[in-house]
């Protein structure tokens, strides 16, 4: 009997077909694994800065964190949204006058030393950076708590005495991350880095080298990723290698010609190079934890204790025009210091100051500042109209110095305003801070609640603090009254007056909304941006295809 030749084939035939289906299968089955995690390899990442300091509870810089979160947890997590999550701590609860807060840890935590991480060291942590003895940037944010007490090996409390509706957010921080006791009582200089430093981090601090790289290995025992993490147990890379990298076209020359793997601090100039690039991805963090990229100046010092002056500044030149012209439409041009993308930006603000040039000399003049000297500055009893911004060369980066001399040129230009900068170290910086000596402090502060990042810039505690006595009431009441809320709409209208406050008494200069851009290889996958920080997330979740 004839077959139909429509459903003939040789003999011969039949391995080719056989064939074609084993390798579409194949095929079938290489994308699928292309997607899949897999554990191995070693990334190397190329920052702008090298950090001043390692250890947390210390460090007040930004770029910092990226680096230590890949060898510090919290005991809680925040995911998008805005939701709090599970991390050290499995469950929490907060009585209903919002001044206990107790944390069950998860069962099984250790820090890299191998010592246990549990309530005694929660414990340990928090008072230590509350004790005023120690060195501590981080105490600030746990200063609504009275004490702390371990109820159980697993379970710890802590009394306020006050409501703090900004907690959760302070818990969740980079900067209350835990460090092994040891590590704390070991008297080694901590700033350091190095294995000096026992977190309980996917990777362990193994070298560092001021200038050059550090390096980070995997932490085998890793078992308490926090909720938003895309998988649980040990990191999928075997090593992390940052590698410090200041110039821009170096940075973007390494990761072109494969020398790095990942880069951030991408220059705007250099997008093109890996948008929508074959083989490189391109990848843009939220502007909504952080705040913006502001001058802040301190009105307790003369001229700017007159508020004409102040807001002379603020209005003499055109800030969008600067910020498109610096950074070509990378960045949006800020009108709070909070970040546009927050809940509790006020909208409000935009378009209702700066640009005026006309207003600005009008006001000067009003101030006094009437007569000129030999280089066209305006002058007021034979001093001439001077402020400086000081700005610690160790967090210059992404071409903020460049935007700050632009303003420069426009006010000399527009007004006779002589705005000086001048680049101090970070040991300058915090003798200034001490003293409250500094005139103008160019910042992003660190992420957090909303009212606590006001209270860091410009509340009583802040960066004010050493002559908060001579400072605005009026400003530090609507900050305090925020801190203190915990109802969600009354807190958004206090932290919306604080802004309009602060800009309309120009307390703050905001010039542009500030955000992480990372550009990478495409072999490199799982990279994402960490809600709390608006900063790249630690390498727990990223792994290397094999093309």
């Amino acid at each position: 009997m004839k077959t139909s030749s429509a459903f003939s084939f040789s003999r011969r035939a039949l391995p080719r077909i056989l064939q074609a289906g084993l390798l579409a299968a194949c095929g079938m089955n290489l994308a699928l694994a292309a997607d899949t995690p897999r554990q191995g390899g070693e990334v190397v990442f190329g920052v702008t800065t090298d950090p001043i300091c390692f250890n947390p509870h210390r460090s007040t810089q930004q770029n910092s964190y990226i680096l230590i979160r890949n060898y510090i947890d919290s005991l809680v997590a925040k995911g998008k949204g805005g939701k709090f999550l599970p991390w050290l701590a499995q469950e929490w609860s907060v009585s209903p006058d919002g001044k206990t807060y107790a944390f069950k840890l998860k069962p099984g935590l250790q820090f890299h030393d191998g010592t246990p991480l549990d309530a005694a060291a929660v414990k340990f942590n928090f008072d230590f950076v509350r004790d005023t003895k120690n060195t501590n940037a981080a105490g600030e944010l746990l200063k609504a708590v009275e004490r702390v007490q371990v109820v159980s090996a697993s379970e710890v409390r802590l009394q306020l005495a006050r409501p703090d509706s900004g907690l959760l957010e302070s818990i969740a921080s980079v900067r209350l991350g835990l460090i092994s006791p040891k590590s704390l009582q070991s008297g080694d200089d901590l700033c350091g880095g190095g294995p000096a430093i026992a977190g309980s981090g996917p990777f362990l601090f193994q070298n560092y080298v001021r200038g050059q790289s550090a390096g980070f290995a995997r932490n085998p025992r890793y078992q308490w990723a926090p909720g938003y993490a895309a998988h649980q147990g040990p990191a999928w890379l075997d090593r992390v290698t940052v590698r410090f990298l200041p110039e821009y076209a170096v940075r973007a020359g390494a990761l072109s010609s494969g020398q790095v793997d990942v880069i951030e601090g991408v220059q705007p100039t250099d997008v093109g190079l890996f948008k929508d690039q074959p083989g490189f991805q391109f990848l843009v963090g939220p502007a909504g934890a952080q705040t913006s990229f502001t001058l802040n100046i301190n009105y307790t010092i003369p001229p700017a204790t007159d508020v004409r002056v102040r807001r002379a500044l603020r209005d003499g030149a055109d800030i969008d025009a600067l910020v498109k012209s610096v950074y070509r439409g990378a960045y949006r041009r800020a009108w709070s210091n909070i970040g546009p993308d927050s809940f509790f930006y006020n909208k409000a603000l935009e378009d209702s100051w700066g640009s005026n040039p006309a207003a600005a000399n009008k006001l000067l003049d009003e101030a006094g500042w009437t007569g000129r000297d030999a280089e066209g500055f305006r002058t007021k009893d034979g001093q001439r109209l001077t402020i400086e911004v000081g700005y610690p060369q160790p967090f210059v980066r992404d071409n903020r110095d460049v935007l700050i001399q632009g303003l420069q040129a426009q006010l000399r230009k527009n007004l006779g305003f002589d705005l000086r900068l001048r680049f101090v170290t970070g040991g300058e910086w915090a003798q200034q801070l001490q003293k409250g000596s500094w005139s103008i402090y160019p910042n992003t502060y660190l992420p957090a609640d909303a009212a606590q990042e006001l209270q860091g810039n410009i509340g009583e505690s802040g960066f004010i603090r050493a002559v908060a006595d001579k400072g605005d009431r009026t400003l530090f009441g609507y900050i305090n009254d925020a801190l203190a809320s915990t109802n969600l709409e009354e807190k958004k209208k206090l932290v919306d007056a604080a802004q309009r406050h602060a800009v309309d008494q120009g307390i703050i200069v905001p010039l542009f909304s500030a955000n992480y851009q990372l550009a990478a290889k495409s072999r490199v996958r799982g990279l994402s941006f960490e809600t709390q920080l608006d900063s790249p997330s630690n390498f727990h979740d990223v792994w290397l295809s094999e093309r």
